[in-house]
């Protein structure tokens, strides 16, 4: 149940960043990532109370909230990634860095020891990220800065997996309320640091700005039940292979296309996680 609840969260997370990677490219990226993260507290505060409490400290609500801010930056670069119109980069790259990450810190400061099947997939995440992000036109500033980002999210994506694994099995999905609430003041505060009046949202991308923060918000709390059942590495890894949904889409639905070299970064990307899986 625990690999069905971690991939159930991928195809959350992969629908979610692929209406807001379309969402971010006509509109601001901060608005649609703050009015995601509203949406997604709306649906939690609706949830929450339906979902068994045991126990809930502040200890859980504070991972939360870590997890949290994670999300906000993490979305924050994402969408501004996405509005650059390289969906098949940026996405790919947080992912990536999202898995390798987690591991990381896994090992060095939760310690956890990986399989060596697992050493062998971060191994190959590394040159996965640098051959994903070559650029494949002339404009390299866009698709250097699309690679960019998706480092930046990776961190966010990587902080958001790692606080919310912490919190207790007795806490229900009030974490992930926490973190909602979180998220949005990171935004917030990101909006308010550079200066600028706040853009404004029709109502057809306001709609979709909520679902797609529905849908994020969802993924994560597949991603914690996930992880009451499987152990943390697993359940990140499965979770992480979103990006096929929206890589495909974008290159069946939108026209895209790929360089051999982001081909052959995809699929040692793919290979990366499929072998840190296979531990």
């Amino acid at each position: 149940m625990g690999v069905l609840l971690a991939l159930a969260s991928a195809l959350c997370y992969g629908l979610s960043d692929f209406a807001g990677g379309l969402l971010a490219r006509r509109a601001s990226f901060v608005a649609v990532a703050l009015t995601g993260q509203l949406g997604g507290l709306l649906l939690m505060l609706l949830v929450a109370p339906m979902v068994p409490t045991v126990a809930l400290t502040p200890s859980d609500l504070g991972w939360g909230a870590l997890s949290g801010v994670g999300t906000g930056l993490g979305m924050l670069y994402l969408f501004r990634g996405l509005g650059r119109g390289a969906m098949s980069v940026v996405v790919p790259v947080s992912a990536v860095g999202g898995v390798a990450l987690p591991v990381l810190v896994g090992v060095a400061l939760l310690g956890d020891r990986p399989a060596f099947v697992s050493w062998l997939g971060i191994a190959v995440a590394i040159p996965a990220l640098w051959l994903v992000s070559r650029p494949r036109t002339r404009d390299g500033s866009v698709m250097s800065g699309a690679a960019a980002d998706g480092l930046l999210a990776s961190v966010g994506i990587a902080l958001q997996y790692i606080a919310l694994a912490q919190v207790g099995p007795g806490s229900g999905i009030w974490p992930v309320v926490a973190g909602r609430v979180a998220a949005a003041v990171t935004i917030l505060l990101f909006a308010r640091s550079k200066s600028r009046g706040w853009p404004r949202l029709s109502w057809r991308n306001t709609s979709g700005a909520v679902a797609t923060g529905a849908s994020a918000a969802l993924a994560l709390v597949l991603y914690l039940l996930a992880t009451r059942q499987q152990i943390v590495t697993i359940a990140v890894v499965l979770s992480s292979l979103y990006p096929v949904v929206p890589v495909l889409l974008g290159i069946v639905a939108l026209r895209e296309r790929l360089s051999w070299r982001q081909v052959a970064g995809l699929v040692a990307a793919l290979v990366a996680v499929g072998l840190v899986t296979a531990s």
